[in-house]
């Protein structure tokens, strides 16, 4: 049973206070010559040496379309996590406190979906698509999968989403509109982290060796499913480089390192909590997304 006066809260506060993007947002501001749309150490080139070979345009430019990039990919993913959503409800009662809660991140889920929509076309921003290997796991995890294995993959993506905020949030370089967006994100994904995390809780307490293995190598493969949306050939494409694939190539390994570096504390804390890592575990993070554990 769910800790149900902690969801009840949540709820209260859900509807108390909603965040409605097109009032939380100064959707009329316009971005200011200059001023830069991601954080440059979320940019994946940022600190190689190839950087440094690029027009500040085109490092404004590489923010803009890996910015929007991210957008997409989290509005993608939260679309997915809306098709769980709507089919685990249906295993529950109308009237319970899960039920409820799950309406209400429903509800915020779709906003949030909006508002990223919002923010991409405010960028004039022109998203690549998941591949077809992105959609067919993605796919089949909503529609198949144990929920305590959704569940989590829905944890390991708002945990990295929620870590991409924060660091655009704070910073006063970037364009108003879009630290408002990953502001009104922090507040109402905290609640669902958070909701998830006890959610989980009544699998991970008591779970076993293969469990914790289990939970721990999904987490660590939607971090890495999600690590592979962001750095796209295209986009060096759009910006004119004269060699995309080897721009690409160097920001993918660039960008591997930072991302370990500063995407992974939350999900690695996660982790932790539930005594997911051991002898199998710890290698394959270390090896596929190069945790620092």
């Amino acid at each position: 049973m769910l800790a149900e006066h902690q969801i009840e809260r949540l709820i209260k506060i859900s509807k108390a206070k909603p965040l409605l993007p097109e009032k939380f947002i100064p959707w009329e501001e316009e971005p200011q010559p200059g001023q830069i749309f991601l954080s440059e150490s979320l940019v994946s080139l940022q600190g190689h040496p190839l950087w440094d070979t690029l027009t500040k345009e085109q490092q404004i430019e590489l923010g803009k379309h890996e910015m929007v990039q991210s957008m997409y990919s989290y509005a993608w993913s939260e679309g997915l996590a809306c098709v769980f959503f709507s089919r685990h409800n249906l295993t529950l009662q109308p009237d319970s406190v899960e039920y409820r809660f799950l309406l209400r991140e429903l509800i915020e889920e779709f906003r949030h979906q909006e508002m990223f929509a919002m923010a991409i076309e405010k960028m004039e921003g022109q998203p690549i698509k998941p591949s077809r290997a992105h959609n067919f796991w993605g796919k089949l995890t909503v529609k198949y999968l144990p929920a305590s294995w959704v569940f989590m993959s829905v944890l390991a993506v708002e945990m990295i989403a929620d870590v991409y905020g924060k660091i655009i949030r704070k910073n006063k370089k970037v364009y108003k509109v879009l630290r408002k967006v990953s502001e009104l994100h922090h507040i109402e994904e905290g609640r669902h982290i958070y909701y998830t995390k006890i959610w989980l809780k009544k699998f991970t307490e008591k779970a076993g060796w293969m469990k914790r293995s289990t939970f721990s190598i999904i987490i660590l493969l939607n971090v890495y499913f999600m690590r592979t949306l962001y750095v796209k050939e295209e986009i060096f494409r759009r910006i004119g480089v004269d060699d995309p694939k080897k721009y690409q190539q160097a920001a993918y390994r660039n960008f591997r390192k930072k991302y370990a570096g500063q995407c992974l504390d939350e999900a690695i804390e996660f982790v932790r909590e539930f005594n997911g890592f051991n002898w199998l575990t710890r290698p394959l993070w270390k090896l596929i997304i190069k945790a620092n554990i």
